[in-house]
């Protein structure tokens, strides 16, 4: 019998099956858990941003940072915070509500507004968190957030700007860093077990290219760099967010019986194929990328390899 894969636990690219199991992953943590309604409406919300129908905003136009990436990032939250709570943290229900609210607008600031017409928001990428941060301060009152819960949910997106230090951070409470440190953990977690995390760095490499930010020379040249960030989010892991594959490892365990920690299987697994890859200087490591016809676009779109 083949080994379960991550991606073979919900598909990741319809958003209401996302939705599904989040609220699955709820009920778990607590049956009469009571503000489930405001979670779907938070959900809800952020797809209608990212497709276009949120008034006076355009729809998502950069192909890294996509609507399945913020998807990702708050399952995988979920999943962290019911290992977490299953470890013995303690976590009332409007802190799981501002996790969740928190995770899907962590990358609205790449959204451009109906007057932006120059570019993509990818131009924002120096820039995002604190946009993201703007939009978070703006719609959290419609879903009920008081000033206490809009003032940690700041510096919980804060957290995920990987330029700042976790010191610099200025947290209210300690849940509110504990909840920072998870969405921290969840951004990089579900962008590097992401199944087509390999081709979508061809788009990441163009977001950059926009952002004129990193410096990269080609797609190689971002690929080869993407070894040593592998390095970094290991070692982020393993201090920073101490006990984030420990959480995950008990979600896996509770909801599916499953015992090998199907993230960080996927990491390893990607990272040895890029490694791989890299190995022939005269290799063209487009044609080593399959999944879901991403290198097709690429190549339409952007033509041959720098």
């Amino acid at each position: 019998m083949r080994e379960r894969k991550l991606s073979d636990l919900v598909d990741a690219a319809r958003p209401d099956a996302v939705l599904d199991e989040i609220l699955a992953i709820i009920h778990h943590i607590n049956p009469d858990f009571k503000d489930t309604a405001t979670i779907r409406l938070a959900f809800l919300e952020t797809v209608r941003l990212y497709e276009g129908d949120f008034p006076g905003y355009r729809a998502c136009n950069t192909e890294y940072h996509d609507l399945c990436h913020t998807t990702n990032t708050s399952l995988a939250i979920t999943r962290l915070i019911h290992g977490a709570i299953l470890a013995g943290q303690l976590l009332d229900q409007r802190q799981i509500v501002l996790a969740l609210i928190t995770a899907l607008f962590h990358d609205a600031g790449y959204i451009q507004k109906e007057d932006d017409l120059e570019g993509t928001g990818a131009k924002y990428t120096a820039t995002h968190v604190s946009r993201s941060i703007a939009f978070f301060e703006d719609f959290a009152p419609e879903l009920g957030m008081n000033s206490k819960e809009i003032s940690d949910g700041r510096a919980i997106i804060l957290y995920t700007d990987l330029s700042l230090q976790p010191e610099e951070i200025e947290f209210g409470t300690s849940t509110g860093e504990f909840l920072g440190r998870m969405l921290s953990a969840a951004d990089l977690l579900a962008q590097l077990a992401d199944r087509t995390y390999l081709e979508k760095l061809l788009f990441l490499y163009r977001e950059f290219k926009e952002a004129g930010v990193g410096g990269y020379s080609g797609e190689r040249h971002l690929l080869e760099q993407t070894v040593d960030f592998y390095e970094t989010v290991a070692q982020r892991l393993e201090t920073t967010f101490g006990r984030a594959y420990d959480y995950m490892q008990r979600h896996l365990v509770a909801r599916w019986n499953i015992h090998t920690n199907l993230y960080h299987k996927a990491i390893k697994n990607q990272k040895t194929y890029l490694k791989q890859i890299l190995e022939d200087p005269d290799t063209n490591h487009r044609n080593h990328f399959k999944r879901d016809g991403i290198v097709d676009i690429v190549r339409l779109k952007y033509g041959k390899p720098h």
